[in-house]
């Protein structure tokens, strides 16, 4: 990929300082290995909201993917249908939500950004139901968009303006610029198809999300509904009575607030504020299947993730992204048989050397 566009993925808010605690974090946590256990072939399946998923994990929403490379949300569709996993569509995917649920069915969540007014939002909403979704995720974490330095450095914006640096950059990615030239400029493929004509902003603030809009969405939203963004205890008790059926902790990959917590810090708090049977789903940081396994024991019902889909698109295309998957999948069950387990549905608190004091 171009610097420009590798940038944009792999980069985070502020200094990225935490984007670098998320994954720090995570590695920082030990398992607890025994011995001695009859381990025969694993077994990987998660349910998750009444779905019975082949992994215990799925792709998390991201905008824009076919950045990375021609066709990736299609990739990422394939691989959600063929593994049968969920794929988190964003409101910034740059293929549309129809075309995506035409894809992989089921499979496929809508992930849905207050953008602009709430009518138009609504009406997202409207067209998400009428394509067939049956979960919704509402992303509450971004009231205003952070600073990117990375970004603002490359002169990466929207509408994407082309100058000398940024030319030099795709005149020496000459694969990634020849098949992007050919395949088309992605866009963002949810707006300007809806009764509003207007176009997503980057910059525009999200605030919108408020409590009287979450009320107003329940209501409306007759399928599952999933909170993302949330790192905060109390908050998720809150979330819990307004009637979500799952939250999402995350923060934003730190792509938001350099100095929050890493995600997988807020796990154990919110699981213990939420009970053992509320449906929780983790993202932010996960580098590999141990890091699935850990994410699991500390609270987390589900996993989804991020960058990783996109480095491995942008490295090797469709084939990059079913090596991944190959490798995180036996990643954890290596995993499970180092920790005395068969099946992934019994990891919990036991699988960790120091389980937090939450959790006991």
């Amino acid at each position: 990929m171009p610097k420009i566009i590798f940038d944009f993925v792999d980069g985070a808010a502020g200094s990225e300082g935490g984007k670098q605690l998320n994954q720090t974090a995570i590695e920082s946590i030990r398992l607890q290995p025994r011995v001695l256990v009859n381990i025969d072939e694993s077994e990987l399946g998660k349910n998750i909201l009444g779905y019975d998923m082949g992994l215990p994990f799925g792709i998390a929403p991201m905008g824009m993917c076919n950045l990375t490379w021609p066709n990736a949300d299609l990739m990422l569709a394939d691989e959600a249908k063929h593994r049968r996993i969920p794929l988190c569509l964003s409101t910034a995917s740059s293929t549309s939500m129809e075309d995506i649920f035409q894809r992989s069915g089921d499979m496929s969540w809508f992930q849905l950004y207050l953008n602009q007014s709430v009518e138009h939002s609504m009406q997202m909403v409207d067209r998400a139901q009428k394509a067939g979704y049956e979960v919704l995720i509402l992303t509450v974490d971004v009231p205003k968009v952070a600073r990117r330095i990375r970004d603002a450095k490359n002169g990466f914006e929207y509408p994407f303006k082309i100058g000398p640096k940024q030319f030099i950059d795709f005149a020496t990615h000459p694969n990634w610029s020849i098949q992007t030239l050919l395949n088309g400029t992605p866009r963002f493929a949810n707006f300007g198809t809806s009764k509003s004509p207007k176009d997503f902003s980057r910059k525009a603030g999200r605030s919108g999300a408020d409590w009287s809009f979450l009320k107003q969405l329940r209501e409306c939203w007759k399928g599952k509904l999933i909170i993302k963004g949330v790192l905060s205890a109390e908050d998720a008790i809150e979330i819990k009575n307004a009637g979500a059926d799952a939250i999402y902790v995350s923060n934003h990959g730190a792509r938001q607030l350099d100095s929050a917590p890493a995600a997988i810090d807020a796990l154990p708090r919110i699981r213990h504020a939420v009970g053992k049977d509320f449906a929780l789903i983790f993202d932010s940081g996960i580098r590999s299947g141990e890091g699935i396994v850990k994410a699991l024991a500390l609270g987390a019902d589900f996993v989804m993730l991020g960058r990783p889909m996109l480095y491995a698109i942008g490295a090797r295309g469709e084939a990059g992204l079913s090596t991944l998957f190959t490798n995180l999948s036996e990643e954890i069950s290596l995993t499970l048989a180092q920790t005395g387990l068969r099946r992934v549905e019994d990891v919990d608190v036991n699988v960790l050397f120091q389980p937090p004091p939450e959790l006991l």
